[in-house]
């Protein structure tokens, strides 16, 4: 499947020589625009495909989805049609989360999955709940609960005919996230590689260390500058990194 021809997967920058593809998931609220400067900094050998959920950006009219188990489905079929070359997955805060179901759903079907797994801005998912439930809140009171938890970046708070716009996928995404239960399976087969911000108070190392439960192959925790949405100011630090653990699959599959 190419760029274009999927609703779900946006290419910043086709890279038709690419021997391995990094699908990005983003944060709640987030879009496939925030990773538009990341393939610049890749190069030819990983295409970078930016998950694009409902209601923004060109889905703006699509209904959001507020399903987790829907949209796992929806994003597993996705990425079938993706498995003519190997492929990693990158998730950043709920999108760490949706890309753990994602590769799980995969594995569990005994479709091609991840090669690898970078996760950031989120606890492992057996860890307890650490977000308060708000995503049923009058306008008002849900906009003041996303200030409180830090999870918005404020100039969008302060955009109030943005924000308009993005209160159903906000609302949806943190339906997800509060709504969230897991539920134990056998852990992945691939190397799991975690970021971890210096100054996020919210999420621990040892919530970020529990990752290790989740795969019987490799892991890594790195430590980055910067508060919960340091991918923003960090990704070329994160990007080295990801280059760098993909080495051993570009060389496989060179």
């Amino acid at each position: 499947m190419r760029p274009g021809q999927d609703p779900w997967v946006i290419f910043p920058k086709p890279a038709p020589l690419a021997r391995v593809r990094l699908f990005c998931f983003p944060y709640a609220g987030g879009s496939a625009s925030i990773f538009r400067a990341w393939p610049a900094v890749l190069g030819p050998e990983i295409e970078l495909g930016a998950i694009q959920l409902p209601a923004r950006e060109r889905r703006l009219a699509d209904a959001p989805v507020s399903h987790l188990p829907s949209l796992v489905e929806a994003l597993a079929r996705s990425m079938q049609g993706y498995a003519d070359l190997p492929f990693a997955f990158y998730g950043h805060s709920m999108g760490a989360l949706v890309a753990f179901e994602v590769a799980r759903r995969l594995h569990g079907e005994g479709s091609p999955g991840p090669a690898h797994l970078f996760l950031s801005g989120h606890k492992a998912p057996q860890r307890p709940a650490w977000l308060p439930s708000i995503y049923h809140l009058p306008d008002e009171e849900f906009i003041e609960g996303l200030r409180r938890l830090d999870g918005t970046p404020e100039d969008v708070l302060q955009n109030k005919e943005l924000l308009q716009l993005l209160l159903p996928a906000l609302r949806a995404d943190f339906e997800i996230v509060n709504t969230y239960t897991y539920v134990a399976g056998p852990p992945l087969d691939c190397p799991i590689s975690i970021f971890r911000s210096m100054q996020d108070s919210e999420v621990t190392r040892d919530d970020l260390e529990a990752w290790r439960e989740q795969t019987t192959g490799e892991f890594r925790l790195r430590m980055m500058p910067g508060g919960h949405f340091f991918l923003h100011s960090a990704y070329p630090a994160i990007l080295q990194a990801i280059t760098s653990d993909l080495a051993p699959l570009l060389k496989a599959y060179g």
